[in-house]
C-alpha cells in the first residue's frame, strides 16, 4: 500500500471518529446517523453530487453552496453541515464518502453490533435473509448487521463474511480450485 493511501485511511478513520465524538457529545447520535446514511445514499444515486465531492476543480464556495442547499432542503443536523464545512475549507471533502462509511461501521461497533455479509446463488426471501440474521445473533450473542447479496455467478452455495472470518462454499470458488490445480500439475 502506498503511503498516500494510508495517509487517506487514517485520516478518513481520524475525521469519522471526530464526527463520532462530536455527535456523542452533543447527545445527537442517532439523528446524525441517520443524516449520514441518507447522504451516503445521496452520494450512490447522485453523479453531480458525487463528482461535486470528488472533482478537484470543484471551488470551494459551490461545494459550501451546495451542502447549504442540502441541509436546507432535507433540514439536516447542523453538527454535520459544520463538519462538511470544515472538510470542505480544509480540502478533504473527496474523503467524504470514505469518512462517512467509517462513521457508520463506528456508530455499529459501539452498539456492539457484527457486521456480515452473505453472497448467495439462489435468491432468498426476506423471511430466510430475517432467520439467518437472527441465528448468526444468537450464535454471535450480538446483533448481527447483515449485508445480502445475491449473485447468481457463484453457480450454487455461499460466500459469508463475518468481520474478518471467510467462508466460501461456492461451486465457482471449487471449479477455481479445480483449475489451479490442473494448471500445477
Amino acid at each position: 500500500m502506498s503511503d498516500k493511501n494510508r495517509f487517506s485511511d487514517s485520516s478518513a478513520k481520524s475525521y469519522s471518529q471526530a464526527l463520532y465524538e462530536l455527535a456523542f457529545e452533543e447527545k445527537n447520535l442517532n439523528h446524525v446517523e441517520k443524516n449520514v446514511i441518507s447522504l451516503l445514499r445521496l452520494i450512490s444515486q447522485s453523479e453531480d453530487f458525487n463528482s461535486l465531492i470528488k472533482d478537484p476543480t470543484n471551488k470551494q464556495e459551490n461545494q459550501l453552496n451546495v451542502i447549504n442547499i442540502i441541509f436546507e432542503k432535507f433540514n439536516l443536523n447542523n453538527l454535520l453541515k459544520k463538519f462538511l464545512n470544515f472538510l470542505v475549507i480544509k480540502r478533504r471533502f473527496f474523503y467524504l464518502e470514505k469518512i462517512l462509511k467509517d462513521f457508520i461501521m463506528i456508530c455499529s461497533k459501539n452498539r456492539g453490533e457484527i457486521s456480515a455479509k452473505l453472497t448467495v446463488a439462489k435468491e432468498l426471501s426476506e423471511n430466510q435473509i430475517n432467520r439467518i440474521k437472527n441465528d448468526l445473533s444468537q450464535d454471535f450473542g450480538s446483533d448481527v448487521k447483515l449485508n445480502y447479496n445475491y449473485d447468481p455467478g457463484l453457480i450454487g452455495g455461499l460466500i459469508m463474511q463475518i468481520e474478518s472470518v471467510m467462508i466460501d462454499t461456492s461451486i465457482k470458488n471449487k471449479l477455481q480450485k479445480i483449475e489451479n490445480k490442473m494448471i500445477e500439475a
